[in-house]
């Protein structure tokens, strides 16, 4: 697959809804592309507040989407939310209600990182990213990185390499490390290094989209929670889960311990048969 081409930074006036880009010739995004560097942070630097894991995942979606099953991009609301809440290549899994999926594109929408669009043909709205032009990407090497990074949280290169390749194969361990390493060595770095966990051989990576992430926690390896690496609801300002999304997690959770015990059932006694 050839690298996805980007777009200078959009004009600072968003779209109204249902409109689209024009189709414009494309090129590469300078190397000195002006990106004002601050000790606030990445997000402040780019000029977006921080992304809230709804926003993550949603983001990680489209730039997942877009490439890997272009012929179903960009993608409606209904279609959105089923990316979100799908059970393979994400971590955590989460159920997602149609409104909470809403709410966070829009936020996209105004951060910049997603457009509201028409299609011929079509009178459902559909939503895409742009990712390459926010952050002057060069190519799909980045953006499938930050991707993988925003779907499945921290990672180490090998794992990296093993999962970004259905959509940028990567010849080698150097190569796919070089790309992370351009990354995080530019002025405004969109990852980090994390320390090396206890009795493993590499570093894992996160992106730095969000909020900054509690790297002692990170560092020894304990379960990174929501409100361990972004910080509780109280504290961030944003609302608690709603109770529809709880309920759904807690019903997903019962219907699959449900079908274990049926599963550990049907196993004792197809082993009785041989005793």
């Amino acid at each position: 697959m050839t690298d996805t081409p980007v777009l200078p930074d959009p004009a600072p006036a968003a779209p109204a809804a249902g409109e689209s880009p024009a189709a414009a010739a494309i090129s590469p995004a300078p190397e000195s592309a002006p990106v004002p560097a601050t000790p606030a942070g990445t997000p402040e630097a780019f000029g977006f507040t921080p992304l809230t894991p709804e926003e993550a995942r949603i983001l990680g979606c489209l730039i997942e989407k877009q490439i890997t099953t272009p012929e179903y991009y960009p993608l409606s609301l209904h279609a959105l939310q089923a990316a979100c809440n799908q059970k393979n290549n994400r971590d955590p899994v989460v159920a997602y209600d149609e409104k909470t999926v809403e709410q966070a594109v829009d936020r996209l929408r105004g951060k910049k990182f997603a457009w509201l669009m028409g299609t011929a043909g079509s009178r459902v709205p559909k939503y895409e990213h742009r990712l390459a032009e926010r952050l002057h990407l060069n190519g799909t090497a980045e953006a499938a990185i930050l991707c993988e990074l925003l779907l499945r949280g921290p990672q180490t290169p090998g794992e990296l390499r093993s999962r970004t390749a259905r959509m940028h194969p990567s010849a080698s361990l150097e190569e796919l490390q070089g790309v992370i390493d351009a990354l995080a060595g530019r002025g405004v770095p969109l990852v980090l290094r994390l320390p090396r966990l206890p009795g493993h051989k590499e570093c894992r990576f996160l992106h730095l989209l969000g909020d900054a992430p509690d790297l002692q926690i990170l560092s020894l390896g304990q379960p990174v929670t929501r409100d361990a690496m972004f910080g509780s609801a109280a504290e961030s300002g944003r609302p608690p889960p709603s109770a529809d999304r709880l309920t759904a997690l807690e019903a997903e959770t019962t219907a699959l311990k449900t079908r274990f015990d049926t599963l550990q059932t049907a196993f004792d006694e197809f082993r009785k048969r041989f005793e």
